[in-house]
């Protein structure tokens, strides 16, 4: 079995998520969509302020356990699709690191699909951000 690639290269485009959602306007269907989107925060830590973070991730590992998540939620919710976009390379602060997408006939069964998937994600993907400050500094980000 082959995984899809969830990664992209930077940001994550206002554009490219609007495409996302209109693709979906022919799948009838589908009665709800709910949509995360993560984004860099301009934290100030010990007095550095975030200006952007540097995502890295071990891909093939980080491809084979979103395809066990993606295969789980599946089989715990009925879902129509489930879409999932993470970013490798340096990303902004204000720009979207995140994006998870998911559909269903039914709004309660994509909203909670939708959480259970950006809480497995954070808990269990090899991505490791590092956070970048104004001055250059940098230190490596613990998901919360």
């Amino acid at each position: 079995m082959s995984a899809k690639n969830i990664f992209l290269q930077g940001a994550i485009s206002p554009a490219f998520i609007a495409e996302s959602i209109q693709k979906h306007s022919t799948k009838t269907g589908i009665g709800a969509h709910n949509i995360f989107l993560g984004q860099v925060r301009k934290d100030v830590l010990a007095g550095q302020e975030v200006a952007a973070i540097e995502y890295s991730s071990y891909e093939p590992m980080a491809a084979m356990q979103m395809e066990e998540i993606r295969e789980a939620i599946f089989a715990k919710y009925a879902l129509t699709c489930m879409h999932v976009y993470h970013s490798l390379g340096v990303v902004q602060a204000g720009e979207i690191c995140l994006f998870v997408f998911t559909s269903s006939k039914h709004r309660k069964i994509a909203f909670d699909a939708c959480e259970e998937t950006v809480e497995r994600i954070k808990k269990e993907l090899p991505v490791w951000g590092k956070e970048i400050f104004a001055g250059g500094d940098y230190q490596w980000k613990e998901n919360t």
